[in-house]
């Protein structure tokens, strides 16, 4: 059997989570449900014999998060794509599957979100070995979910024939459906839930995209014909990336073509499509009640109580189909009954323009990470986490000056002409426009607590000489 390549798709930034997940570090990226995040488990269950090493395909401001989380568990990627624009799925495996093909015009590739559960790896890895077998007859191969209950959050698959396991021809795609239809379905043998997971041949795929979508298939191989290494990143060019549709691969290939199968399967699957999967699929207790660290509940049922900050203890007192969720900027409380209006609810905090809608308060970074701690009009507080042997920018700031406190590490400073070591308890001063630098030259990571004093503490306040990640 000849090695699959694993295409994980890791761009997207859904809102049905908040405040958790956000734009600027969206669900995938968090520990939802166990230790590892979902993209850690999405590329863990495509390891080991079978597969080659897994080609990522993300945004730029995803980057180095994909990085460290790969590294956090061992995983060397094949390639890290870096989408300049997002265009949904379509322009991103034919991305992917264009790469793969340069390399090898044999290859087969398995593309997968990188925000799914699946529980049972085993029975996932053999629907694999199944839809493998089709797929070298041509086939594009798509995996339909059993049903567990009746949901109209997804799409379905409409079987030709019912089947268990066996891959068969796929009848029909069907959209969302409402309630009445979703039961009708559940009950049904020959409906499965879409997974949005696919297997097939590199050269099936694009042969597909050049009799449906001739012109998506010029600009994407323009866009990597054009591409540029950037820190081992492969950057596609922006300039023919736009002329792209922005599309689904249901919509753009999968609906048309008439070489599509199904593999049937059941493993715990779940898109954790809103907060009331999430509560599915944690354990609760006997009550139906699912808590995290810092909750402590009281007479509550069929409730989800999380606490995302260590110094924030929730108490819930008799709530009953409640979720609730607290974080250090926002909390969320909700009917788990309305878990799919939580995008509705970060529409109206854009339109209202507040921070929370979109950022989350660490601000993650190629180097590590920061958090405002405390911000007024003539000061602002920060902790700063520098990894192993990062570096931040040599910079400048025209509006403040800044006090730097190392509570864990050493830390290298570079102040214009000075280089100096600071340690645990020590503390260093960066006048206004002073050109300054702080890197970790430690194997652990170094944290330190920066006061900044001035008149304005926004990012665009820095002015950079030299910068290892390439950043203007």
């Amino acid at each position: 059997m000849q090695q699959i390549t694993p295409i994980i798709l890791c761009g997207g930034s859904g809102s049905r989570l908040w405040p958790l997940s956000r734009k600027s570090y969206p669900k995938q990226f968090v520990p939802l449900v166990g230790d590892k995040t979902l993209f850690q488990n999405s590329a863990t269950r495509l390891t080991g014999k079978q597969f080659k090493n897994p080609v990522i395909v993300t945004n730029s401001d995803y980057r180095f998060i994909v990085n460290e989380q790969l590294q956090e568990i061992g995983i060397e990627p094949g390639a890290i794509l870096i989408e300049p624009e997002g265009r949904n799925t379509a322009p991103a495996i034919l991305a992917a599957a264009l790469f793969e093909y340069q390399i090898n015009p044999d290859a087969i590739l398995v593309v997968a979100p990188s925000d799914h559960i699946i529980n049972d790896v085993n029975a996932f890895q053999l629907a694999i070995d199944e839809a493998y077998k089709v797929a070298q007859d041509g086939q594009l191969v798509t995996f339909g979910i059993k049903p567990t209950h009746p949901e109209t959050g997804f799409g379905y698959l409409e079987l030709s024939k019912i089947s268990t396991a066996q891959a068969v021809p796929l009848k029909a795609f069907v959209e969302k459906p409402d309630l009445s239809n979703a039961k009708k379905m559940f009950q049904s043998e020959n409906f499965l839930w879409n997974s949005g997971i696919f297997l097939f041949q590199a050269r099936d795929i694009i042969e597909a995209f050049k009799k449906y979508s001739p012109s998506d298939l010029d600009a994407v191989n323009l866009s990597l014909k054009n591409s540029i290494n950037d820190l081992g990143f492969c950057r596609l060019n922006l300039t023919d990336w736009v002329k792209t549709e922005n599309i689904s691969i249901d919509y753009a290939i999968m609906e048309k073509s008439d070489n599509l199968s199904v593999v049937p399967f059941s493993a715990g699957w779940s898109d954790l499509g809103g907060w009331d999967a999430v509560w599915r699929e944690n354990v609760s207790n006997a009550d139906g009640v699912n808590t995290s660290n810092n909750v402590t509940a009281i007479g509550c049922e069929n409730s989800l109580i999380r606490s995302e900050d260590e110094s924030i203890e929730v108490v819930g007192i008799g709530l009953k189909n409640i979720i609730t969720v607290a974080m250090k900027d926002a909390v969320l409380v909700a009917d788990i009954s309305k878990s799919q209006d939580v995008k509705k609810a970060v529409d109206i905090l854009k339109e209202k323009k507040a921070s929370q809608a979109t950022q989350f308060p660490k601000d993650h970074r190629p180097w590590g990470w920061f958090e405002s701690l405390t911000i007024d009009e003539n000061f602002q507080v920060k902790k700063i986490h520098v990894h192993p042997g990062a570096s931040l920018s040599l910079q400048s700031h025209k509006y403040r000056a800044e006090h730097w406190i190392v509570v864990s590490g050493v830390a290298e400073v570079t102040i214009d002409e000075e280089v100096k070591l600071v340690s645990e308890n020590q503390s260093v001063y960066i006048p206004l426009g002073a050109i300054h630098r702080m890197r970790n030259p430690g194997e652990k990571p170094m944290e330190l607590i920066e006061v900044q004093t001035g008149t304005y503490f926004g990012e665009d306040d820095i002015f950079r000489y030299d910068d290892i990640y390439s950043r203007s």
